[in-house]
C-alpha cells in the first residue's frame, strides 16, 4: 500500500482563497416586472357566488373647503378590466386622465355630486353618502352587490360591503376613486377660472396656505362651504375679509 501523501501547504491555502467560508452565494438579482394594477379576484369571487353585477363606488372631496363632494360608481367588464387601477392618490394626473377614458369607454360608470349647500345643509357626512347612493343608483345596470371604499357604506337597493382603504385594494373601487377624482379635478379647474383670485385650479379647494390666505383677502365665494369652520369665521368678520370678488367674464 503507497503512503499517503500529504497535500502541498501552498496548494491548501491557494483552494481555500478560491473558496473562502462563511460568503454568502451571490444571489441573482430580482426581474423587474411590469406593474399591472389591482386584479379583479374579489369581483369575480362575487360573480361566481351570482351576484351579478359588481359594483364599486367611492368619493372625492369630503376635506376641502370649497366645491361639491364627487361621488362615482363603476361596474367593470370582467373581460375587459384595465391595467393599472390603484387609487387615485397613487396615480399621477396622466395616469389617472388615461385611465379615466379607458374606464369610461369600458365600464357602466354614474357620477352624482352633493354641492356646498347640501353639504352646509345635512352636514359632510350625510351629503356624502347621499351622493354615493346617487351614484349607485344612476347606474346603467342595477347592481346586485357593491363594494365601496371606507367603513359607513351608503344605503342602496343591493348587498353592500364597506372596505377600509379599498380604494388600494378593490380593482373596482380604484376605478371609481379614479373617475370622481378627473370629474371633481376638472370642475374645480372651471370654478377656478370662475373665481381666479382663490386659485382653485391649484388646491382644489384644499386648506393650502395660498388658499387660508385667498381666504382672508377675499372672504367666501359662492362654491365655499360655509358651515367649515375656517369659511364659517370669515363669514362672522373674525379676519376682517373683504368683499367677494365676482365670477370672471
Amino acid at each position: 500500500m503507497p503512503p499517503r501523501r500529504e497535500p502541498n501547504s501552498s496548494q491548501t491555502v491557494a483552494q481555500t482563497a478560491a473558496r473562502p467560508r462563511g460568503r454568502p452565494r451571490k444571489v441573482a438579482a430580482p426581474v423587474a416586472t411590469l406593474w399591472t394594477g389591482l386584479d379583479f379576484a374579489r369581483e369575480r369571487g362575487l360573480y361566481a357566488q351570482g351576484h351579478t353585477p359588481v359594483a364599486g363606488a367611492d368619493e372625492v372631496g369630503r376635506g376641502p373647503l370649497a366645491g361639491p363632494v364627487v361621488a362615482a360608481a363603476v361596474v367593470l367588464d370582467p373581460a375587459r378590466v384595465p391595467q393599472g387601477l390603484d387609487d387615485s392618490k397613487r396615480l399621477t394626473r396622466a395616469k389617472r386622465e388615461a385611465l379615466y377614458l379607458e374606464i369610461c369607454a369600458t365600464a357602466e360608470v354614474a357620477v352624482a355630486m352633493a354641492p356646498p349647500e347640501r353639504i352646509d345643509r345635512d352636514n359632510i357626512r350625510q351629503a356624502t353618502l347621499w351622493a354615493l347612493a346617487q351614484a349607485v343608483r344612476g347606474l346603467p345596470c342595477r347592481p346586485a352587490f357593491l363594494l365601496v371604499d371606507g367603513n359607513d357604506p351608503p344605503k342602496v337597493p343591493c348587498a353592500v360591503e364597506a372596505i377600509i382603504g379599498g380604494d388600494g385594494l378593490i380593482a373596482s373601487i380604484a376605478a371609481a376613486s379614479i373617475v370622481a377624482k378627473v370629474v371633481r379635478d376638472r370642475l374645480m379647474a372651471g370654478v377656478g377660472a370662475a373665481f381666479p383670485a382663490y386659485g382653485f385650479e391649484r388646491h382644489m379647494g384644499y386648506a393650502t396656505a395660498e388658499h387660508s390666505t385667498a381666504l382672508v383677502t377675499h372672504g367666501p365665494c359662492l362654491h365655499h362651504r360655509r358651515s367649515f369652520a375656517p369659511v364659517r369665521e370669515q363669514q362672522l368678520g373674525l379676519f376682517g375679509g373683504a368683499n367677494v370678488p365676482e365670477a370672471a367674464e
